[in-house]
């Protein structure tokens, strides 16, 4: 997992820079309370013979689950100042516990916001398993962070 800031200024972030990675290491008690918070009764989440007739090798991860790695990805870097302010994401491929997923960034934009003292920061993220180096999800992150007040 990683360390969270407790503030990140915009005027300290640059267009292109990467992101430190985080791991994500989902487990089968992990999926079954993620069912279970979110009334998921799908089978292919917590019933590994059910999966297998479906043709995967394990329960699966649940979409949602693999979002969530994605908001705590960008809310652990943005700090308790900034603002996630828009988030999109697509699930491409599928994980399994036991997999390592690395949610991974990259800052493609960096402009003043509309509002005095901040910065709009766009970030691209994604959620590879680390076993094949396949995306699993992939997004879009816009972020808005205060600038360092001026002495």
């Amino acid at each position: 997992m990683s360390r969270a800031v407790s503030v990140r200024y915009g005027d300290q972030v640059s267009t292109f820079q990467k992101l430190e990675h985080a791991r994500r290491e989902p487990s089968n008690v992990q999926l079954f309370r993620y069912c279970a918070v979110t009334w998921n009764a799908h089978r292919i989440h917590y019933d590994a013979a059910y999966a297998a007739t479906e043709g995967y090798p394990n329960v699966l991860v649940q979409s949602h689950l693999h979002g969530a790695f994605i908001t705590s990805y960008c809310t652990d870097w943005m700090g308790q100042a900034g603002r996630l302010e828009r988030l999109e994401y697509s699930v491409r491929r599928y994980a399994c516990p036991g997999d390592v997923l690395t949610c991974r960034g990259e800052v493609t934009g960096s402009e003043p916001d509309a509002r005095p003292g901040y910065q709009r920061i766009t970030l691209k993220v994604s959620e590879v398993r680390e076993s094949d180096e396949v995306e699993c999800a992939i997004g879009e992150a816009t972020i808005i962070l205060p600038r360092r007040p001026e002495v």
